[in-house]
């Protein structure tokens, strides 16, 4: 029987149909457009299936079009550069003949160097203290919701009811615990791999979150444009993860958000921006705010 874990691994299980060309399968369940965490993971995965005695260190993505869930996904890798430290992959995700998402991923051989950590993790509630995310949306009245119905490989749990279960505007930001339902293959890439599919979880919630869902503005229509991820140390995603995040502004219909992931034991192990969509579905210049 298919566990959310094994949907995980099935999904990073990218079939190779040609050198330097993978098919991805989608998640199931129904849902109007795939989900930009699935695709950004697969193609992490992509670019490292080209790549060996490397881990991915960074990572530079565009979401240019909503991507369709009845058909597969097509990745195309260039192979940009092969250097003696660093390696660089392009990769674009394909449907329809269109790309509907692009990413640059840079690896680096193992080197050992300076080390400092001037952040430290923030306190928080310990996750099992928490409700998950499919309880908050029930005691939200959400179960007729089918992304609430379908299964999640990662256990998300918000500190603070996010907006889009009911919790209202405020100041400050999101902190979110998260990993995934289960053990994880050994693979250390495979863990980044998962990292990189829950990193685009909560982020644009964290955009809206000091104006609601429906502002001075009214309804407000939100999507990723861009995504950016920094992998400073080795991480397991099956261990619970602390992601921290804020956003310090938003301007020009468009919203920035930052997020910096740590361990349980305060390590921090990874570094997110995004810049998402943000704009009122009404006319906001016949409203005042």
């Amino acid at each position: 029987m298919a566990t959310p874990t094994t949907g995980l691994v099935e999904l990073l299980d990218l079939e190779e149909i040609e050198r330097n060309i993978f098919r991805g399968r989608n998640e199931s369940g129904p849902r109007e457009r795939l989900f930009g965490g699935q695709v950004a993971a697969q193609a992490l995965a992509a670019a490292g299936r080209t790549v060996e005695g490397r881990a991915a260190h960074s990572l530079h993505a565009y979401f240019l079009r909503p991507g369709d869930p009845s058909i597969p996904v097509l990745y195309t890798v260039d192979r940009i550069r092969d250097g003696q430290s660093f390696t660089t992959r392009r990769v674009v995700a394909v449907q329809h003949g269109q790309a509907i998402f692009s990413v640059a991923v840079s690896f680096q051989v193992h080197e050992r160097g300076y080390e400092h950590q001037q952040l430290e993790m923030p306190a928080a509630p310990d996750p099992e203290s928490l409700p998950t995310w499919q309880e908050r949306a029930r005691a939200a009245g959400g179960d007729s919701m089918p992304w609430v119905r379908g299964d999640r490989p990662i256990d998300l749990r918000h500190v603070e009811t996010p907006t889009f279960l009911g919790g209202g505007p405020r100041r400050g930001g999101n902190q979110v615990w998260f990993r995934a339902l289960g053990q994880l293959p050994e693979d250390p890439f495979f863990h980044r791999c998962a990292v990189a599919y829950a990193s685009d979880m909560s982020l644009l919630d964290t955009v809206i979150l000091p104006h609601g869902r429906s502002g001075a503005l009214g309804p407000v229509m939100m999507a990723s444009l861009d995504h950016a991820i920094w992998f400073h140390r080795d991480v397991r995603a099956d261990d619970w993860l602390l992601y921290a995040q804020e956003s310090p502004i938003a301007a020009g219909a468009r919203g920035f958000a930052r997020g910096t992931i740590f361990t349980r034991g305060g390590e921090l192990v990874a570094s997110v921006a995004q810049e998402g969509l943000m704009r009122p579905t009404g006319k906001p210049e016949d409203r005042s705010l």
